[in-house]
């Protein structure tokens, strides 16, 4: 090794030249440093480098007696000496800078001032050494030899080295690791190699080592500046990104204020564009709008009635349908939004939600009758949001509409009123809101209303109701009698009904939104009372337990009441359990379709503590005994597969058959007394499984394609692409489910190319077709039908 460098050091002495040269002109074209420390780091590079090259000069013409030679080794040599010690002279410097800098010491260490005073002496006696042959000299043959006084050389720099060594190792920490790193390395290697250079000759490690290090310094203070900078940046964006946040705060907190302004006073509208704003991103981000377009839908719709605050509240508050004049007034609140939110110039898609909002899908909106995707997207997503409160919020005397009675609405105005592709997301929303009982099928059996009713009157107030399922379902209160029973009668009750919003209704226009039947009520003494049930029986048992409470007519405290229920196809089992008797009550439904809620209520009495126990054991049909013969709609031809009559939705499908390219399912499908929304109808699904049965072992649904043009397609890996097309046979909904429930035949088209199936079918003017692409994993599919309260028969595999 030691051969080798000293064959090549002047390859290397050019080399290390060259590098600290350029970092010389670096560090003086460097914006980030203070003045000293570019001063004193830009001497030491360039010191350096005319160190390292005169070095090189040395070796060049040591020996060489010509008068070129004579001056150069002498020049080179003084040159060598005197910038060993500037070059650690600038070290010092640049050391004292961080320390007043980046430590922030007050005043520089006394060491480094006595360190700096002993170098310059140092430069001194190189000087001096040139006319009295201090630290070396030149024999005959114009080679340079050490001299008596050569050491005070090495020590001179070996001291420095030593004392800025104590510096950094007592103040390094409060420097960067990668600075405190450079200084350790550039005086502990300074300091070996004027060791090592003390005892060997030949080779200029020494100076060698401290060119390299004046590049390492380099490296590590460019490596610290670029983390400063990288830290100040990061700093500033976190910066910026919180003024933004604050800024973004300030618009929402003012738009929101603004939109309550708006809102304030105006009945059923208080809160009403927040809520809709809330529905617009919801339903922009199920849409595919990542979250900076979800949030501009979010905004344009919480401002998208501010020109409502230009309409007088005369018209605002009209109450029932407004005349030509006052709907003119009315409906330019959308022109005056523009006006108002088109000043804010930075937002445009705030003045085009207020603007467009009442715009329809086929062109029949106002003010401009735009049609399709002439229409802004946010706009289009703020009409379905708006029309969503609008129906789920309680106006002008009616309650808000059930669920699945807004979800209803949206399917019937696809393509219509609104955009298809957000009316399929305001479906999705509906069906995923766990708040709202946005599903038909009982899902929800937790109570959540009212815990303490006070009736005076009897049905004065009323519990919500509590689903009836095939799983017993345990009810507990508390009673307290209001009137003794010599006074006036004291007794709870519970109500058999169905709604579609859990409720008891007694109004017109509920009962009619709700969908509500009531089939009875029961008391807990035994009396029953049968409305819309095909019958209700019960067997009264006397207790003694609570008998003297009930002859004294004073409850004081109260009694406790259990009431236990459930449910098989179209029979309810309602067992009552008080102070006085043990009632086992059972109600016949119409068909076993119907659903079944329960509600409590009393007369003259305090109802307290209620609490509901969904348990895990399941009826079945010797568990309640029959009381009327089962009604079932499947008594007609059967052909290629079973009839089945669907209660609800998929509770059952027909036998599977494999799919075959060409194929057709005709069958006859009428829609169960109960059924009175569109999706009450049949479906075709393509599936797979082990025993080719629906919901079999390893069973994998590609698609269920409903006829009344909704398809649920819960596997990501599968592509589907839905087409819905209302012909010139299509008359209207209502006349589409009054068909249904007459009773229809139907065609069903399946087509097999490759991976990819086509259903198609038409059915009173409503043109269904799916294309289903399949994915390498599919297995062989199956087809079944299968639907929601309705029944299929005469079902024909061609």
């Amino acid at each position: 090794m030691y051969e080798f460098v000293r064959a090549h050091q002047l390859n290397f002495m050019l080399v290390l030249c060259g590098i600290s040269g350029i970092i010389a002109l670096f560090v003086l074209l460097s914006i980030n440093m203070t003045v000293k420390r570019k001063i004193a780091l830009a001497i030491l590079e360039l010191g350096a480098a005319i160190l390292i090259i005169f070095d090189r000069f040395a070796y060049i013409y040591r020996g060489d007696v010509s008068t070129t030679g004579y001056w150069m080794v002498r020049i080179s040599n003084f040159m060598v000496f005197f910038m060993t010690f500037l070059t650690i002279l600038a070290f010092n410097l640049y050391l004292a800078d961080l320390m007043t800098n980046e430590c922030e010491l007050k005043e520089v260490p006394k060491r480094l001032i006595i360190v700096l005073i002993l170098l310059v002496l140092g430069e001194v006696l190189v000087v001096i050494s040139q006319f009295t042959g201090l630290f070396y000299t030149f024999d005959e043959t114009n080679h340079y030899q050490r001299a008596s006084g050569y050491y005070l050389v090495f020590i001179i720099p070996f001291v420095a080295l030593i004392v800025d060594l104590s510096v950094i190792i007592q103040f390094g920490k409060k420097l960067s690791k990668g600075i405190s790193l450079s200084l350790i390395l550039f005086t502990l290697l300074s300091i070996v190699s004027a060791v090592v250079q003390g005892v060997m000759y030949g080779i200029s490690i020494n100076n060698m080592t401290i060119v390299a290090m004046g590049i390492i310094l380099y490296i590590f203070s460019l490596i610290d500046m670029n983390q400063r900078y990288e830290k100040a940046h990061r700093q500033e964006v976190e910066y910026l990104k919180e003024q933004e946040k604050n800024m973004s705060r300030l618009f929402e907190q003012t738009a929101t204020a603004l939109a309550e302004a708006v809102d304030e006073g105006k009945t059923h509208s208080h809160g009403h564009s927040l809520r809709v704003a809330n529905y617009a991103r919801d339903l922009a981000t199920r849409s595919g709008m990542d979250e900076e377009e979800s949030n501009k839908v979010y905004f344009a719709a919480l401002l998208h009635d501010v020109g409502k605050i230009l309409i007088p509240d005369s018209v605002l508050l009209k109450e029932g349908e407004m005349d030509e004049e006052s709907m003119k007034i009315f409906q330019s609140h959308t022109v005056a939004g523009e006006k108002i939110l088109s000043k804010i110039e930075a937002y445009p898609y705030l003045s085009e939600g207020a603007h467009y909002h009442h715009e329809r899908y086929d062109g029949k909106g106002y003010p401009d009758g735009l049609k399709g995707d002439a229409i802004p997207e946010a706009a289009k997503i703020i009409s379905v949001a708006d029309a969503y409160d609008e129906m789920a919020s309680a106006v002008d005397n009616r309650d808000p509409l059930p669920q699945t009675r807004v979800r209803e609405e949206f399917i019937k105005e696809s393509g219509l009123k609104f955009d298809p592709k957000y009316t399929k997301a305001v479906a999705a929303m509906i069906d995923a809101d766990p708040d709202y009982l946005l599903k038909y099928e009982g899902e929800k059996k937790e109570y959540t209303g009212s815990m303490e009713l006070n009736c005076t009157d009897y049905r004065s107030e009323i519990s919500d109701g509590i689903g009836i399922s095939q799983k017993k379902t345990k009810i507990k209160f508390h009673f307290v009698s209001n009137k003794d029973s010599e006074n006036g009668y004291s007794m709870p009750a519970v109500i058999l009904f169905d709604s579609l919003d859990r409720r008891v209704h007694t109004t017109e226009q509920a009962i009619v939104d709700t969908g509500y039947t009531e089939y009875g009520e029961i008391w807990f003494d035994g009396h029953t009372i049968c409305t819309r049930a095909r019958e209700v029986k019960a067997d009264v048992t006397d207790v003694s337990k609570g008998l003297d409470l009930l002859k004294a007519g004073n409850f004081g405290s109260g009694v406790n009441y259990e009431i236990e229920t459930a449910k098989y196809k179209d029979h309810v089992l309602i067992k009552l359990d008080g102070p006085d008797k043990h009632i086992e009550a059972i109600a016949a439904l119409s068909d076993s379709s119907r659903y079944a809620y329960i509600s409590i209520t009393g007369e003259n009495c305090r109802i307290s503590n209620i609490e509901v126990t969904e348990t895990e054991e399941e009826v079945g049909e010797k568990d309640i005994p029959r009381i009327a013969e089962e009604v079932l709609y499947t008594d007609r031809l059967e052909s290629d597969l079973n009839n089945v009559q669907i209660d609800g939705y998929r509770t059952a499908a027909t036998n599977s058959v494999p799919l075959v390219d060409g194929m057709r399912l005709v069958f006859h499908t009428m829609s169960l007394p109960t059924a009175h929304l569109v999706w009450h109808c049949p479906s075709v699904v393509l599936f797979t499984s082990d025993d080719k049965q629906v919901y079999g072992p390893n069973y994998r649904e590609y698609v269920m394609v409903r006829l009344d043009g909704e398809i649920a397609d819960d596997d990501e890996n599968i592509e589907n692409k839905l087409s819905v097309v209302k012909t010139d046979r299509f008359e209207s909904w209502d006349v589409w489910k009054e068909r249904n429930k007459k009773g229809m035949e139907c065609i069903v088209s399946l087509r097999k190319r490759g991976n990819r199936i086509t259903v198609t079918t038409e059915n009173l003017g409503l043109s269904v077709k799916n294309v289903t692409i399949l994915d390498k994993e599919a297995g062989e599919v199956y087809v079944a039908l299968s639907g929601d309260q309705c029944v299929l028969t005469d079902i024909r595999v061609m």
